[in-house]
């Protein structure tokens, strides 16, 4: 859990870069993994590759290895998606604020991980809700 939560961090370091400069074995990999992806934004993160685009008009989020292996898949959810748990620590906690966006990340290791975007940070939550930590959005 805390790779995956070192690996999140990684987000606000990314470059935006050009579709010709991801290395053909990422642009394959997501073209298998996701057919029906849409306006494919890519960004690169030291070595890895971020692929953001709609899939079945879902705001979804690719991150890659060099190799073309999924690190990381990030699916927007609704607010009401969130685990019972999590939805509890954020009335008790930011009653009233406004939630940004909300997603469901899934690690290369399978384990899943809800975030939260709300005043201006990152909330993250484990599978069942429960409050992990939080990050400055950059």
């Amino acid at each position: 859990m805390t790779i995956a939560l070192i690996m999140l961090s990684f987000v606000s370091f990314a470059q935006k870069t050009k579709e010709q400069n991801v290395p053909q074995v990422i642009k394959k990999a997501l073209s298998e993994k996701f057919p029906n992806a849409k306006n494919v934004k890519w960004d690169k993160e030291e070595n890895n590759f971020e692929a953001s685009f709609k899939n079945n008009n879902i705001d979804n989020s690719i991150l890659f290895n060099a190799n073309g292996k999924i690190i990381e898949t990030e699916i927007a959810i609704e607010v009401n998606q969130l685990p019972k748990n999590a939805l509890q620590y954020l009335n008790d906690n930011f009653k009233n604020k406004k939630i940004k966006e909300t997603a469901k990340i899934i690690t290369e290791k399978g384990d899943t991980i809800y975030e939260a975007e709300i005043k201006g940070n990152d909330l993250f939550f484990d599978e069942n809700g429960n409050f992990i930590t939080k990050d400055k959005v950059s």
